[in-house]
């Protein structure tokens, strides 16, 4: 309990540091609370202290902030559900769908591309070449949907069209990428079985039966039913519980705890007074202490150090200028063939770009069976952070504030 108490200390200090810094060169407070990490692991006090990096991080104690940071990011999701717009989500169904599509199958054509080289230099010996396409497309495709909900969170977008849009593409995202990486292990460990991978989309497709089915209609009768207005303690308590069972059952399942939490607050009434009674009693909580914990966590598990010549930076570029043309150039295309402007669909382009901490969870889980190198996964980490960076630098580019480019808001100002 000691080495948990000094870990947790040692890491708020330093990502609270870290995400000031961020913030006051306009990034986002997530990328000083990674970049954090990456100070506290292997890549900088692992190599120039390593007895002090071994004595406060030994590898065996992770696992105690993992649960802790795990419970964090699910509270987290939960509020990012509760607060979607469904109106929003309607009025834009038609660039969501789109460019959530566009931008999973361009990113999978890219990675194709690009998947026999990287496979030739940095496959590990057995991968096959499907398995190993999957993980890449997986990998090049996918949007870091917590991140991408904390940036627009810190730009107050979460609930403008904009941001309601990213959230249900990047929601479409990560289903597709869970199910496309769920494919991938089956094709590895299950020598290409159909049994358990048909089993894993029969229970989600009864959870989600259950919960739109029975367990929405239920929460609103017990909204329209309150003679209080007030959220109490217990209710309270029972949305939280709630939440937690839902992302247990996800999880049980085998598809992500994150997405069960995410359904839990898609089924919460829409009360206004109990959402904000909501994120005021669990936001303080989960931002502070659980959420850098998470991000300081990915930092831990980075090796920079592994790209360690020119060649290896040239082919890290060559798969970042991949994943950026891919994942954003395809949001962006489908987004102005829906109608948006140009200036709209480069802004859900950038913002679908964000990769962060999903995207690490994905890589972690394809180096565990075998799919990438530690170099790949080197290369496909700094492709990560650095698509993440580049988010905010882009918002700020297109003139961006609160969910309107600067043409739409001076429209908005007219109208007024």
């Amino acid at each position: 309990m000691t080495l948990l108490l000094v870990q947790m200390s040692i890491i708020l200090f330093v990502t609270v540091l870290c995400g000031w810094a961020a913030r006051k060169v306009g990034q986002s407070r997530v990328i000083g609370e990674i970049i954090g990490g990456i100070l506290l692991g292997p890549s900088v006090l692992g190599r120039f202290s390593p007895h002090a990096s071994a004595a406060l991080f030994p590898q065996a104690s992770l696992h105690s902030l993992e649960m802790l940071s795990t419970v964090g990011l699910i509270l987290f999701l939960f509020l990012v559900g509760m607060e979607l717009d469904y109106e929003q989500l309607y009025r834009q169904r038609v660039t969501a769908v789109m460019a959530s599509g566009t931008s999973i199958v361009i990113p999978f054509i890219m990675a194709a591309v690009l998947a026999h080289s990287l496979r030739i230099r940095f496959a590990p010996h057995g991968i096959g070449n499907l398995p190993f396409v999957l993980f890449l497309g997986i990998a090049m495709s996918i949007t870091a949907f917590p991140v991408l909900a904390r940036i627009l969170e810190e730009r107050k977008l979460q609930a403008t069209p904009l941001g309601t849009t990213a959230i249900l593409c990047a929601a479409v995202d990560d289903v597709v990428a869970w199910s496309l990486l769920a494919i991938a292990l089956a094709l590895i460990d299950a020598g290409g079985t159909s049994a358990p991978l048909s089993l894993r989309f029969a229970g989600l497709a009864i959870y989600l039966v259950l919960m739109f089915g029975v367990v929405r209609p239920l929460a609103s009768r017990v909204e329209a039913r309150r003679n209080k207005p007030e959220l109490s303690l217990e209710l309270l308590g029972v949305a939280v519980a709630g939440t937690l069972l839902s992302a247990a059952a996800t999880e049980w399942i085998g598809v992500h705890p994150l997405f069960g939490a995410f359904v839990a607050g898609v089924c919460f009434p829409r009360v206004a007074h109990w959402q904000h009674a909501l994120r005021t009693q669990l936001d303080m909580i989960t931002s502070v202490l659980l959420l850098p914990l998470f991000f300081a966590l990915t930092g831990l598990r980075t090796r920079l150090d592994l790209l360690n010549d020119s060649a290896m930076w040239l082919w890290a570029g060559i798969v970042l200028l991949g994943a950026v043309l891919g994942k954003m150039g395809g949001a962006v295309l489908a987004a102005r063939w829906t109608g948006q402007s140009w200036r709209s669909a480069a802004a859900l382009g950038a913002l679908l770009n964000t990769r962060g901490l999903v995207e690490l969870i994905v890589l972690n889980i394809a180096y565990n069976v075998g799919a990438f190198s530690p170099t790949l996964f080197t290369m496909l980490v700094v492709m990560a952070l650095v698509t993440t960076m580049l988010t905010n630098p882009v918002l700020n580019l297109l003139g961006v504030r609160e969910g309107y480019t600067e043409p739409e808001r001076k429209q908005q100002k007219a109208a007024a």
